[in-house]
């Protein structure tokens, strides 16, 4: 019969129909004795299809292999990104509720004025111990209990002298000792504390052994049941003993947590960790007072019991953070470790990136440390068990996991602005920064604090907080190669010169 020519033609477009089509073809006209072949095969040339060599081939199938994993890593950073936004949110809207609850509890207490009911005695708590969830603040009823000042200093000639003046210069009606702990200083830091000649100051001497060895020297020999460690660049308000001691009216609280602040705040580094301490750490303090599982009480500012201390050992010395460490460990008695906004202290931050980097990383290793120490507690009881299902899942997710993939999906972000649609990452930059910016100016009203620093906030995006989740991962790959972590100290630049006439109401000098 006379030949015919059937061509199936689909523009280039969407092909699925003509594969159909072809398929039904070869099976309508195959019974009929139709055969068919490729073009190749008719006009009997050799195949256009080539046999590739092992070695393109191995290329192309790893090119196929690159496109895919990229696909599906595009979609996984993409569900990553969302969770982590979404966590991010969540945790600002729970410190900002915490801290409202805090600020009321706090100041109803204030306005009232009541006294600490009688409570059962710090000695009487087992560890894991239950007690009652109630925060009651006020004047202690002895009225004013003595008080030890522990300062451990090395190397710090540039400001213990403006640190000792400040806690001299108290208005807390009970007695104030002052002990200067010299942890083998190569400069003038012990001269200058012996010069001050006051009987109410004293300077003990010691072969350099780190801050915890410091500590425990200068409890050693304090008389007052009630302990303020304190940092040698670190300077009181005349208020700060007074407030540091009131919580201690409830027999239930163990430790009291002073607020931070950052005193040489004058350049762009200085803003950056002001609006990071008041912010990052005295949110969350806030909030982890409501919920009775305080993990730090910061060593530039912080009370305690001379009992509970010698109860648990002294201050411990096998983690880099023996703040952190010494803070959990209260926590699993099952006493109470508050936050006291009013007791304010002024301390010297690191001024440069070095510095800062190296101070963190310590911080950061040292916290792992401790909760590494203190896992237990989250299949504990009572007090313990509180602390550790509360505080600890928190403190994994948002200091750990969270900053531990932001670097990559920040990358992830930065590929959506060039290579994707771009709106998408931009709007979540500006929803993610202008939701700081509100917490931010809210942190800042409850510290009493201008809102100034906030300017500077959309360049911490792009440096500081870069940097704060590269210490992160360098800390959890430290510890995954089972490496060990010095303590490095920062070379102090005397922000402390003249404390005279400091009122609650003035900023940092210097």
């Amino acid at each position: 019969g006379q030949g015919a020519v059937v061509t199936l033609h689909d523009s280039g477009g969407d092909r699925a129909d003509t594969v159909a089509a072809v398929e039904q073809i070869i099976q309508r006209l195959q019974p009929q004795g139709y055969r068919f072949t490729t073009l190749t095969e008719a006009l009997n040339m050799p195949s256009a299809v080539v046999p590739l060599p092992a070695r393109e081939k191995a290329v192309g199938w790893t090119l196929v292999a690159a496109q895919r994993s990229a696909s599906a890593l595009t979609g996984t950073m993409g569900v990553l990104f969302a969770v982590a936004g979404i966590a991010y949110v969540l945790r600002l809207v729970a410190l900002l509720l915490f801290a409202h609850v805090h600020m009321r509890r706090v100041r109803g207490l204030s306005r009232r004025g009541r006294h600490a009911a009688p409570g059962t005695a710090p000695e009487e708590f087992p560890l894991g111990g239950e007690m009652p969830d109630i925060r009651d603040d006020g004047l202690p009823p002895d009225p004013f209990p003595p008080v030890s000042v522990i300062v451990p200093a090395y190397n710090e000639e540039a400001n213990i002298a403006a640190t000792v003046a400040s806690l001299l210069d108290t208005d807390y009606p009970g007695t104030v000792e002052v002990i200067v702990v010299d942890d083998g200083s190569t400069d003038r830091t012990a001269l200058i504390v012996e010069s001050i000649a006051l009987p109410t100051v004293h300077l003990i001497r010691k072969p350099n052994g780190g801050k915890p060895s410091a500590l425990n020297a200068g409890i050693g020999v304090a008389r007052a049941e009630i302990l303020v460690l304190v940092d040698g660049d670190t300077v009181f308000q005349r208020d700060t003993v007074r407030h540091l001691v009131a919580p201690f009216a409830d027999t239930r609280v163990g430790a009291v947590s002073g607020n931070t602040k950052v005193a040489n705040r004058g350049g762009i580094l200085g803003r950056w960790q002001h609006i990071e301490y008041v912010i990052g750490f005295n949110l969350d303090r806030r909030m982890f007072d409501v919920l009775q599982c305080m993990p730090t009480v910061p060593g530039a500012i912080g009370a305690f019991r001379r009992s509970v201390l010698a109860r648990l050992g002294g201050v411990p010395g096998d983690t880099l953070a023996e703040d952190t460490d010494l803070t959990m460990a209260i926590c699993r008695t099952g006493l109470r470790v508050v936050y006291e906004e009013k007791a304010l202290a002024w301390t010297e931050a690191p001024s440069t990136l070095r510095q800062l980097w190296r101070q963190r990383y310590r911080w950061c290793y040292g916290t792992m440390q401790a909760m590494w120490k203190h896992r237990r507690s989250v299949v504990e009881s009572g007090g313990s068990g509180r602390f550790g299902r509360r505080c600890l899942p928190y403190l994994t997710l948002f200091q750990i996991l969270l900053p531990l993939f932001a670097p990559a999906i920040d990358l992830f972000a930065l590929f959506g602005v060039l290579f994707l649609d771009p709106a998408g990452p931009v709007l979540t930059w500006l929803v993610f920064v202008a939701a700081q910016a509100a917490a931010g100016a809210y942190a800042l009203w409850l510290d009493g604090e201008r809102i100034r620093p906030l300017w500077t906030l959309p360049l911490q995006q792009f440096v500081y907080r870069q940097l704060m989740y590269l210490v992160v991962v360098q800390s959890v790959a430290t510890a995954l190669l089972g490496a060990r972590l010095g303590w490095h100290t920062v070379r102090r630049t005397g922000t402390f010169t003249d404390l005279r006439g400091r009122e609650q109401s003035q900023g940092p000098v210097g």
